[in-house]
């Protein structure tokens, strides 16, 4: 069995994420597809992570793939959480993760208004989507609150979780959008303000074409493996939120193989992914809260130390914003109530180290401007330097 040592899968990092200088990006489908998917929970996320990784960041490039060509997407799908990712990768993403996504988004609807006991029920959703696609047709884009003013049955009021400490009324709106957009038929258009908003616009989307679940998984865990392999099986599990037994069939389908990692854990790497690889030049990154780079694996030891954890993450596991040295996590950082970044290392890392990180806060000051971004899941070192 080969061997793949935590620096060897440090150096794959910098390369195969693209945050080493010299392998950067020219546009940000090419990102999107070297890390698999983009965390989309925080709108400011995809920018910022994707910004990171280009040889000339800025929002335009950005905005004009997700909003103009529509070459990159977001989908509801691994973990039931939002992601952007390529064209070219929606179809498998959706068929392996995104589909059984959408139909328990559905049935859990479904289920809300049939314990309301006001008679709603699959026919009545039906007909309050057949209006909904027709009022967003009709005006080419609109926000929630303007569809709910062009429907009424969107203004309709259910009680959920009856006869509950947790029962509560609430309008349906937002649950029937929700479901529309996992099910491929709306997608989110421009936001209202700025890149950071999350108040979006939706328009109408053509659903992706039906594929096979297990060809649509092996085909994502074959991408996933040449990005962050080689890796765990439990590490692929919990990224996709597949079962074991999905995933198993997947990594063998993929034709993965077998290596030993410096835990003493089996890995699994791309078929021949296990030769030894040159360091790039020595990189630095700001990277945002919830990045790929962090969030690839449920075992993070290769890259982060275990006592930097308590600083780094939220109470839900949620990483916040991180500062990178050659493909280890060695602080954190935010923005002063002006835009500036500000940050802290947590671990000695030399002077060129030091010299690397401004040059990237730099970096990134010029293409944020005076924007400021808060993550939606705020962590403890954030807080802190923020404030």
């Amino acid at each position: 069995m080969y061997r793949v040592s935590d620096e060897q899968r440090r150096i794959r990092l910098g390369r195969r994420h693209l945050l080493a200088p010299s392998v950067r990006a020219a546009s940000a489908v090419a990102v999107a597809d070297a890390v698999v998917a983009l965390h989309a929970t925080d709108p400011a996320t995809v920018y910022l992570s994707i910004c990171a990784r280009l040889s000339e960041p800025g929002v335009g490039a950005v905005e004009d793939a997700l909003y103009e060509d529509v070459s990159l997407v977001r989908l509801l799908s691994m973990r039931n959480t939002l992601f952007t990712v390529s064209a070219d990768v929606a179809p498998a993403v959706d068929a392996s993760s995104a589909r059984p996504v959408a139909a328990k988004e559905r049935q859990k609807l479904l289920r809300h208004l049939r314990e309301d006991g006001n008679g709603l029920d699959e026919r009545w959703l039906a007909d309050t989507e057949r209006q909904t696609l027709a009022a967003l047709a009709a005006r080419g884009r609109a926000t929630g609150s303007e569809l709910s003013a062009a429907v009424p049955a969107l203004r309709t009021k259910i009680t959920v979780f009856p006869g509950t400490k947790q029962e509560t009324v609430q309008g349906v709106a937002s649950r029937v959008i929700r479901v529309l957009a996992a099910d491929g038929r709306i997608r989110r258009d421009r936001p209202r303000g700025s890149w950071t908003s999350s108040q979006f616009r939706w328009t109408t989307a053509e659903p992706w074409p039906a594929s096979d679940p297990g060809e649509a998984r092996a085909e994502v865990a074959g991408r996933w493996l040449r990005s962050y392999g080689p890796a765990t099986e439990g590490d692929l599990k919990w990224w996709t939120g597949w079962g074991i037994r999905e995933t198993r069939t997947a990594l063998a389908a993929a034709g993965a193989e077998e290596v030993l990692l410096d835990s003493g854990a089996v890995g699994w790497a791309a078929p021949g992914d296990h030769t030894t690889e040159p360091s790039p030049e020595p990189w630095a990154a700001l990277l945002p809260a919830l990045d790929p780079s962090a969030m690839g694996w449920a075992d993070r030891g290769f890259q982060l130390p275990a006592d930097h954890r308590a600083a780094l993450f939220d109470r839900a596991g949620n990483i916040g914003p991180t500062v990178w040295w050659n493909g280890g996590i060695v602080g954190g950082w935010a923005q002063r109530p002006d835009g500036e970044p500000v940050w802290r290392l947590l671990s000695d890392v030399g002077r060129e180290a030091s010299l690397l990180i401004e040059a990237e806060a730099a970096r990134l000051s010029a293409w944020t401007g005076d924007v400021r971004v808060t993550p939606r899941f705020r962590t403890p070192l954030e807080r802190e330097l923020a404030g």
